[in-house]
């Protein structure tokens, strides 16, 4: 059973910066899509960054320049540095894997993702 865990969430003023990270067991599968989204009030869904296990990634123009995804493959753990962050980036994120087939690039759709974790909110005041 897969499992996922963020952490590094909490309350920034606008132009900071937070790392999250997502800690994964329990997925076998050595070719995959990692995912980081988020949902505001009121709000849908929204991709925020993708990488596979080639390290390739993927980045909504919203967020592009501002945050970068990585990952450490000795410890299954995926970050999210954001940095000069804005109000319109408060949210809860949630990060996500699926399997990914070998010819198959990882799409910002949440909908393609089946394993999530719990969530760890991000507060930006202006």
């Amino acid at each position: 059973q897969v499992q996922l865990v963020e952490s590094g969430g909490g309350s920034v003023q606008a132009g900071g910066s937070l790392r999250l990270s997502c800690a994964a067991s329990g997925y076998t599968y050595s070719s995959y899509c990692m995912g980081w989204f988020r949902q505001a009030p009121g709000k849908e869904r929204e991709g925020v960054a993708t990488i596979d296990n080639n390290g390739s990634t993927a980045f909504a123009d919203s967020v592009k320049g501002r945050i970068t995804i990585s990952q450490d493959n000795t410890k299954r753990t995926f970050y999210l540095q954001m940095n000069s962050l804005k109000p319109e980036d408060t949210a809860m994120y949630y990060c996500a894997v699926r399997r990914r087939s070998w010819w198959a690039g990882c799409r910002l759709a949440s909908a393609d993702f089946d394993s999530w974790g719990q969530g760890t909110q991000v507060i930006v005041s202006s």
